[in-house]
């Protein structure tokens, strides 16, 4: 309840009491406050039944998603009705977001013949499951802005001047892609990396004296930070809830297994942006 009041009122609560709700949440996790409620599962026998009569369209709900969150923000950015904007222009892929949520929501109770009731149960279930982790998102991207505020981006854009030679542009590219990496291992959410690399040298260095395009350096050094996201603890709900729901003996073992994938991609990620800017793409 605590967590649904930040959310829907942050804008309007003082930052101080917000601060407050946060603390009391913590206090109420690490007194072991928090706990499972009781559900009632369907039989095993049901569930097998229903998942092998759908196979691979289980997958249709969520892939869904983001098919139709990205055809919503394009497609319907800027449609008016009356002289009104269909969806609201400063949150257009927020809400395209929302209604693909929403759609597949629909979808999913059409395919396995579910109710809203039972989507509404299922859900308190998973988040239930998941438990505290569920947090971590919101928590280390605030944390992101708390670093930069205090001046991390300053001491890291210093520590490149000293370290790097003038107009090395690929060593520059590896030290962002890698910074982002590492800083999101450690925070647990490349959202909370990206205004601390950004601040220290996406913005000075690559933007300003490369002159990169700004919109392909934020998505591949999020795609950059992602890699140390496969690879930490820290991001508990991407990593140990998943060995957790699946009762894994190693809490890790989900990291180990993404490892390899995440240093291969994040090198693809550092060859793609020195390319992009050295091209003048």
């Amino acid at each position: 309840m605590i967590y649904s009041v930040t959310l829907m009122f942050g804008q309007i609560i003082p930052p101080f009491y917000i601060g407050l709700m946060v603390i009391l949440m913590v206090l109420i996790i690490a007194s072991g406050g928090l706990k499972k409620g009781e559900h009632v599962e369907e039989s095993i026998t049901i569930k097998e039944e229903r998942r092998k009569r759908l196979g691979g369209r289980l997958f249709l709900p969520a892939i869904l998603i983001p098919i139709l969150t990205l055809a919503g923000s394009k497609l319907l950015d800027g449609v008016k009705i009356g002289g009104k904007a269909l969806l609201d222009p400063s949150n257009v892929t927020m809400v395209a977001l929302g209604l693909a949520c929403l759609t597949a929501i629909i979808v999913a109770m059409w395919m396995t013949r579910g109710t809203p009731t039972g989507a509404v149960k299922e859900s308190r279930r998973l988040l239930e499951s998941i438990g505290w982790a569920v947090l971590l998102p919101q928590l280390l991207a605030t944390l992101g802005t708390i670093y930069t505020n205090a001046g991390v981006g300053t001491v890291v854009s210093d520590a490149v001047t000293a370290i790097i030679p003038e107009g090395s542009l690929f060593w520059i590219v590896v030290i962002f892609c890698l910074g982002m990496a590492l800083f999101t291992m450690i925070m647990g959410n490349a959202f909370a990396a990206f205004p601390i690399m950004a601040a220290g040298i996406a913005i000075p260095f690559l933007i300003k004296q490369f002159d990169a395009n700004p919109n392909h350096i934020a998505a591949i050094s999020m795609f950059a930070g992602y890699c140390g996201t496969l690879m930490t603890p820290m991001a508990a709900n991407f990593n140990i809830v998943p060995a957790a729901l699946l009762d894994l003996k190693d809490k890790n073992h989900v990291i180990k297994v993404q490892v390899p994938t995440a240093l291969a991609v994040l090198v693809f990620n550092i060859v793609l942006m020195y390319f992009l800017v050295s091209l003048g793409i």
